[in-house]
């Protein structure tokens, strides 16, 4: 197993990077020490966030008020080859500029050491859960016999009901100058991977740009569930979690077709439908209007605003969503929101006034309704 990275592959990779991004880049083992540089005076120097990067295995940003030793303001970042820490990438600049270049890095970092025969047995497992989801979802069955063999190999049974999970990554909120996986950053690939291999999961891939692709057994779905739910409650500030329909392991491409339906849903949530999504994970079995709702543009869904909903106050949009979620009951909702009754229908009839829609009437309602879930 690779322990280090050589100074010439480090080199490599830090002028690599550079390329792309413009920034210079620093080289760091795990003991804080700069091994390779875009800026050569820095090589040798120690980097304080670099060592506690390393230590902690968290990327880190610094900003430009932080004070460290032979640390400038940027982004450190853990690189990790077969669960092992080989090094940090360091970033120098604003972290609100090269917080988009981190994961490129990392991936850029990942193809220089295969491309330097490093890790060949990782990259080889890779490669093919790679091959197996891919012909999977695309119904490609040119190699039935390695594809049999592959999925024998990741104690994949071709028989069972089969689920697509869908993690999708997104970047952290800007204005931190320290992010780690619990308080807000972008969760490396490498941390994502444990997850699965702790999930019990044997069968994911990386799809560009930031979204992963898991391949789980319906029969044990029901455990799955609730520790896809934590994590996804866990890191609900970096990542959204969906699952696809059962289907037949052949029919896998449906299932990402719903999953990816479940995340857009994510949009339409309702606290009240704990049942259906929290948050930031949703499973496509238990959407019902969510399905209908995920299939509008954005362009589509500002028209509909503009027809129904766009003149009333939040405090009137508020004072509908009480009313519809006591089933349009004027005693309920007057006692919810401390109103006298005669009070409570003046409002909604300057409701219908300003907009044109009676939320006293079932069809003028459920339009109501719908602009209300759709904002």
């Amino acid at each position: 197993m690779i322990t280090h990275i050589s100074h010439t592959l480090a080199q490599q990779i830090v002028n690599t990077i550079k390329d792309v991004c413009s920034y210079d880049i620093n080289f760091i083992n795990s003991s804080g020490t700069i091994i390779a540089s875009t800026n050569s005076a820095r090589i040798g120097a120690f980097h304080e966030i670099g060592r506690k990067a390393a230590v902690t295995g968290t990327t880190i940003e610094v900003a430009e008020s932080d004070n460290f030793t032979g640390t400038r303001q940027g982004i450190n970042m853990p690189l990790y080859h077969e669960d092992r820490l080989l090094a940090v990438i360091g970033i120098t600049g604003s972290p609100e500029k090269v917080r988009k270049y981190a994961f490129l890095a990392q991936r850029i970092t990942s193809l220089l050491i295969r491309e330097q025969e490093l890790g060949q047995y990782s990259r080889h497992q890779a490669d093919k859960k790679q091959f197996v989801i891919s012909s999977l979802l695309h119904g490609d069955t040119q190699n039935p016999e390695y594809l049999l063999k592959c999925l024998k190999e990741f104690q994949i049974d071709p028989d069972t009901p089969k689920r697509l999970i869908l993690i999708h990554t997104y970047p952290a909120a800007s204005g931190q100058n320290y992010t780690d996986s619990v308080s807000g950053s972008v969760l490396s690939e490498h941390q994502i991977q444990n997850f699965f291999k702790t999930a019990g999961i044997t069968l994911y891939t990386f799809r560009y740009p930031g979204d992963y692709l898991a391949v789980a057994d319906n029969s044990g779905f029901s455990a799955l569930s609730g520790t896809l739910h934590n994590f996804a409650k866990k890191h609900a500030d970096t990542l959204a979690i969906a699952v696809g329909r059962s289907v037949s392991l052949y029919q896998l491409g449906l299932s990402l077709t719903t999953a990816e339906t479940a995340l857009r849903s994510l949009s339409f949530h309702q606290p009240s439908t704990d049942n259906i999504c929290a948050e930031n994970y949703a499973v496509f079995d238990d959407l019902t209007l969510e399905i209908v709702l995920s299939s509008v543009s954005p362009e589509d869904r500002e028209e509909f605003s503009g027809k129904t909903i766009r003149q009333l106050s939040s405090d009137e949009k508020e004072l509908l969503r009480t009313y519809f979620s006591l089933e349009m009951s004027l005693a309920d909702t007057a006692e919810k929101l401390f109103l006298h009754k005669n009070t409570l229908q003046y409002k909604l009839n300057h409701i219908y006034k300003k907009c044109g829609l009676n939320p006293r009437k079932f069809r003028d309602a459920v339009l109501l309704y719908l602009a209300l879930e759709m904002e």
